[in-house]
């Protein structure tokens, strides 16, 4: 072969999630001048979790901007930041501290648009983190990007790659709806393999992250690596399990869920919120509603324990969804089939 027939693979460089996220800032602040950051110890202390750090080096005050302990009040700042052209993105510190800028998000960002008549859109990015599994105890470990899904006129993000860290945030900004981005706590520090050159990915359609023939995990965010666990234990016992990643939660790409559920014939959703009222409950009525002739058994779901989340480790661990609680509801689903 000669060299120009070679093709050699892409460079892939080793990275954490928290680096992909950071990246992905980077990215959005060279593009354009119109993006800044603002939020709550984002530009001096770093970021919470890091995401920021050394960008207020690189970038300056003006575009990344610490803000005072009052959510509504940035919140809304960044709502009119982007009606007035900017690009704005607005880190909460974790998902409960959203609650106090609810009023911002639902009645404001989510419904000028509509109540304006298309005249006024809101291209704002909130990003937050979300879960559970860190030892945060109550008040910092809520699961609520499924309550945010159940509004009109945002889009709902959940990245659990490094590919999806590094790329969703500009697809997002090029949005002209608000668009709230879920970042898993306990996957800042998940290292991998990404391309080097990585850049924007599309945030309207779900992805196959495995594929398989006797079930089907739904998984997004935190739950992804527990479905997949789950499936490589499921494939030692000779079940093959697919894999798909929902990443959109809004709107949810009903066609790539039936495609697979008519592959496979069976359904479980994996959902760290809590049972009652949850994403993984959407998702299986629109099974039912789409691909109810296809089920071979009750589609089922595993979800966290409806309690306030324990601080405890092994009480952490007992309510979260884990990979085997994820097996035996597989094996259950293939039983239910015999």
């Amino acid at each position: 072969m000669s060299e120009t027939q070679r093709s050699d693979p892409p460079a892939r460089i080793r990275q954490s999630y928290r680096d992909a996220l950071r990246e992905a800032h980077r990215d959005a602040l060279r593009r354009d001048e119109r993006v800044f950051l603002m939020g709550e110890d984002v530009g001096r202390y770093g970021g919470c979790f890091a995401v920021s750090r050394g960008l207020l080096d690189e970038f300056g005050p003006e575009r990344i901007r610490d803000t005072p302990l009052s959510e509504s009040a940035f919140v809304g700042a960044g709502i009119g930041a982007a009606l007035g052209g900017m690009r704005p993105i607005v880190e909460i510190m974790t998902v409960n501290f959203s609650l106090l800028a609810l009023d911002q998000i639902v009645n404001n960002a989510a419904s000028l648009l509509h109540m304006s008549g298309g005249q006024l859109a809101v291209p704002l990015v909130i990003r937050m983190t979300t879960g559970a599994g860190r030892q945060l105890a109550a008040q910092h470990s809520h699961s609520l990007e499924g309550w945010y899904a159940h509004i009109p006129g945002i889009k709902v993000l959940a990245p659990a790659t490094l590919e999806d860290a590094r790329g969703m945030l500009w697809t997002a900004l090029e949005d002209p709806d608000p668009v709230l981005i879920f970042e898993h706590g306990a996957l800042y520090g998940v290292e991998g393999e990404i391309a080097a050159d990585a850049g924007p990915v599309p945030i309207d359609r779900a992805a196959l992250r495995r594929p398989g023939r006797d079930v089907s995990l739904f998984a997004y965010g935190g739950t992804l690596g527990k479905a997949l666990a789950a499936a490589d234990a499921l494939a030692a016992e000779g079940v093959e399990a697919e894999v798909i990643d929902l990443r959109t939660l809004r709107p949810l790409d009903t066609a790539t869920i039936l495609e697979s559920v008519a592959r496979t014939h069976r359904a479980l959703v994996v959902d760290e919120g809590w049972r009652s009222g949850s994403l993984a409950a959407e998702v299986i009525a629109r099974i039912v509603e789409g691909a109810f002739y296809e089920l071979d058994a009750p589609p089922a779901r595993v979800c966290s324990a409806e309690v306030p989340m324990p601080y405890a480790k092994h009480l952490e661990d007992a309510a979260l969804p884990q990979a085997p609680r994820i097996v035996d509801a597989a094996r259950r689903l293939l039983g239910d089939a015999a």
